[in-house]
């Protein structure tokens, strides 16, 4: 969304709280940038047409939810919300595969594995879900993307995650291209957006090798599986 975003009749459900985890913190903090510019312009722009917002945090100095997830020493955490939540329209942002988060374990130092930052995830929607007016979840890795089927006796392990939060009282579930979208179906009654961002990867591909050629001579599509396409320079071959 461009930066000079107006201000439409259309009013935000409620006030707008991110619940980032320490695994997206860095993403969180430019979503939170990127939204304050575009709701300061749209204030200022109703100023000048001498309009007037009446709404409730809409303009405030920061959207970042004062949250976390601290450990005990046998390892167990359990989440903390520092301030109200009450009324608030949560979105709560985790990464399942930063690896670089790590915890104490009996004095030994261990890594977050996406089970580990799908439980805090947990953690987090169960200490605010009570009070918000309404739970969603910003996920840019689907957990359990690639156990999205099975063939002989394996777990649904997707959508089992997907029924978990939604019975945990989430409305709705964002996500980047998911492995495979049908994942959908294990909630179909409830929002699922999963967003396929291909644009942007051929962009950054193609500003950062300015030398990569898109012709049937230098260029192949690979497909690692049905899951999706990856491209691939062939050149000089």
């Amino acid at each position: 969304m461009a930066n000079n975003y107006v201000f439409n009749d259309s009013l935000p459900i409620a006030p707008l709280k991110i619940a980032a985890l320490e695994s997206i913190t860095p993403l969180a903090q430019k979503v939170n940038e990127h939204i304050l510019k575009f709701r300061q312009n749209d204030t200022e722009e109703l100023i000048r047409r001498k309009a007037d917002l009446h709404y409730r945090g809409y303009d405030v100095e920061s959207y970042l939810l004062s949250c976390a997830c601290p450990r005990f020493g046998s390892g167990e955490a359990k989440a903390v919300i520092k301030e109200s939540t009450r009324g608030a329209d949560i979105f709560a942002m985790v990464d399942v595969t930063n690896y670089s988060c790590t915890y104490k374990v009996n004095g030994f130092i261990n890594h977050m594995s996406p089970d580990d930052h799908f439980q805090d995830l947990k953690r987090l929607i169960g200490a605010c879900v009570a009070t918000a007016h309404r739970v969603n979840v910003i996920m840019p890795f689907l957990y359990e993307s690639r156990q999205h089927k099975k063939t002989h006796r394996e777990s649904l392990d997707c959508a089992m995650a997907l029924q978990e939060l939604v019975n945990m009282g989430v409305s709705n579930i964002i996500t980047f291209d998911a492995h495979d979208p049908r994942v959908q179906n294990a909630i179909p009654l409830n929002g699922f957006d999963n967003f396929m961002p291909t644009y942007q990867f051929v962009k950054a591909l193609f500003e950062h090798d300015k030398d990569l050629q898109i012709d049937k001579d230098h260029l192949m599509i690979i497909s690692p599986d049905e899951g999706g396409d990856e491209p691939c320079s062939v050149s000089g071959k």
